[in-house]
């Protein structure tokens, strides 16, 4: 299994921003207004993976007082990094693309205001999620081993 490449992120991500933006530009007078907190739950998730990076890195490194992990746990570990960052990347780039969309038509919809902070925040937390999956990822390396050493 391979590292997941930014690049593959970033085209993810391009592709959601620019097909969140063509469907507001088709529909986003018939929406409504969005939640300010909508994307918040995505910073909630992004901070569990945290937390699971540092104690499996802590148990693949093999620290004192650190239980070893099972192969299954951490191939289901790099699983669900791997899903949370490409979510993380689409949803960044659908919150972009609504933040594009709304930044000029602010004046015309009541709600587009409204719609701005929620897509700040999106954001915020679709890129809090995207970095703790590839932190996460990145903690279930396994430890190379140094020549000689028995």
């Amino acid at each position: 299994m391979k590292f997941t490449r930014p690049r593959d992120l970033a085209t993810v991500a391009i592709i959601a921003g620019l097909l969140t933006h063509l469907l507001l530009r088709l529909a986003y007078d018939s929406l409504p207004p969005l939640p300010q907190l909508a994307g918040s739950t995505l910073l909630v998730i992004a901070v569990v993976e945290v937390v699971l990076a540092f104690s499996l890195r802590a148990r693949i490194q093999h620290r004192p007082g650190a239980k070893p992990v099972q192969p299954l746990t951490a191939a289901r570990a790099v699983a669900l990094a791997k899903a949370s960052s490409v979510l993380g990347a689409l949803m960044f780039g659908a919150w972009t693309g609504l933040l594009i969309y709304t930044i000029p038509v602010r004046d015309e919809f009541a709600a587009a205001g409204n719609d701005l902070f929620a897509a700040v925040v999106g954001m915020i937390s679709a890129a809090g999620l995207t970095a703790a999956a590839l932190w996460l990822e990145h903690c279930c390396k396994t430890p190379t081993e140094t020549p000689g050493k028995d």
